[in-house]
């Protein structure tokens, strides 16, 4: 993942470089320039078919009656909602503009309770990994954030562990993302041979439309214990980010089948810049496609499409996990 790494160090130098016009700390000052960063360098505006010209006439007016900090924060940060991207944020001391709509619209088709009781209390801990082997001979692992580091050594010693077993679940329901590079060490265990998992892209101009032609992204097989069974990788809407991008490479995999809701998306790679008055914003900046060269910025369905049960909770039972230790033991 050389490329991808070349494509980070080009984004953190971009934020240097952005917005240098002698712009002041007003109201109208820091709205241009946030306008602008947005126009110039967001990266799904013509994919999402936003008129940001309209976004402009539509908020110009709103920011012209701010009186204090707090309604002009509360006035930018509805712009950027207009985006409806989980990746965009605007940062001060006091607050946290988001958007949220991407996963509140959906099931939560995930308990935590009950993801403690599949666990059991005798379950294996490494870095962030938790992970068992269920009374029907599947390994269960849960995985809750790509930022919680696993090491090679770690991944080793739980596949090993998992030997014996017909196949393996993969957790990675309210994974909210992380570390690219740890989605990409744990996804390497999963392959035998060199696999097209995606494309990227980045902004060449200031248009909405510059991209350089896409670049194709590989993984590698690690050099170490890889799996050879059945896997099955459980998703819900709060999976996004890297955990999206996770999710698209395993999809490629012959051996793993996705299974649970459509995940939540986010896969444009994030970079910040700061306004006039010193508030941070972050938005995506580079679009990573899939295998196909799609878009997966607003999720990806899963192969087998379940959500939780409640009759089946109040007896204790997680339904996305049900199906698929039905399934890989069909298997």
């Amino acid at each position: 993942m050389k490329r991808l790494t070349y494509l980070l160090l080009l984004l953190f130098s971009l934020t240097a470089c952005v917005g240098e016009d002698d712009f002041k700390d007003t109201p109208m000052d820091n709205f241009e320039t946030l306008w602008r960063l947005i126009d110039e360098h967001y990266c799904f505006l013509d994919y999402k078919q936003v008129d940001w010209n309209a976004i402009h006439q539509k908020y110009e007016p709103q920011v012209k009656a701010t009186k204090t900090n707090e309604n002009l924060f509360e006035v930018l940060g509805n712009m950027l909602a207009e985006l409806k991207d989980g990746h965009v944020n605007l940062y001060t001391t006091h607050n946290v503009a988001r958007y949220w709509d991407w996963y509140e619209d959906y099931p939560r088709n995930f308990s935590e309770a009950l993801v403690e009781d599949y666990l059991g209390q005798g379950y294996r801990i490494s870095g962030g990994l938790q992970y068992t082997i269920l009374d029907d001979n599947i390994g269960y692992l849960y995985y809750g954030s790509f930022s919680s580091a696993v090491g090679n050594g770690s991944l080793s010693e739980m596949l090993d562990y998992f030997s014996l077993c017909d196949g393996l679940i993969l957790d990675v329901r309210n994974n909210g993302g992380g570390d690219l590079t740890t989605a990409d060490r744990i996804a390497a265990r999963f392959t035998n041979e060199k696999t097209l998992v995606g494309y990227i892209c980045h902004k060449t101009g200031k248009g909405h439309s510059d991209f350089s032609t896409p670049e194709p992204m590989y993984l590698e097989p690690s050099d170490r214990i890889r799996w050879q069974k059945p896997v099955v990788v459980l998703t819900n809407r709060h999976s996004f980010s890297a955990t999206n991008y996770f999710t698209s490479m395993m999809r490629e995999l012959p051996l793993v089948t996705i299974i649970g809701d459509k995940t939540g998306g986010g896969s444009g790679m994030p970079f910040t810049s700061e306004l006039p008055n010193g508030w941070g914003v972050r938005f995506s900046a580079c679009p990573i496609l899939n295998a196909q060269k799609e878009h997966t910025e607003f999720g990806i369905d899963p192969d087998i499409k379940v959500d939780m049960d409640i009759a089946d909770q109040q007896r204790g039972k997680d339904t996305i996990i049900e199906t698929a230790r039905a399934y890989l033991k069909s298997k």
